[in-house]
């Protein structure tokens, strides 16, 4: 339902079995433009008008999430990106908290336009 209410975020899957494997591969799909920020419940925590706010730094595609598989994010990859982004303190399947980022994103998107949705 999310993504149909975002056509202008893509998703992009990659299932490799360690941190370090999808960390290289994500490294060779960010393109020069494009900021990396992964999510990591040691990362940044906003509430939904500050994560708003957050995300409005950015230019249109220049945002790239990343959610780990089941052993987190590699800290290579977190090293190298310009910020962390926790969704809560608690850990979730990746399948979960894509979601959560989804849900995030269009309330954030609501935010911006006026909409009574994010309350």
């Amino acid at each position: 339902m999310y993504a149909q209410r975002l056509p202008e975020v893509s998703l992009v899957e990659i299932k490799d079995s360690n941190p370090e494997q999808e960390a290289t591969k994500v490294a060779s799909l960010i393109k020069p433009h494009e900021q990396l920020i992964p999510l990591s419940e040691d990362g940044e925590l906003y509430d939904s008008p500050q994560f708003a706010r957050w995300l409005a730094r950015f230019d249109s595609g220049e945002a790239v999430f990343f959610i780990g598989g089941p052993v987190g994010v590699s800290p290579k990859l977190k090293a190298t990106s310009s910020s962390t982004l926790s969704l809560s303190p608690l850990t979730f399947p990746h399948e979960l908290a894509r979601l959560l980022l989804f849900e995030q994103l269009y309330r954030a998107k609501t935010i911006f336009q006026g909409s009574n949705y994010h309350k």
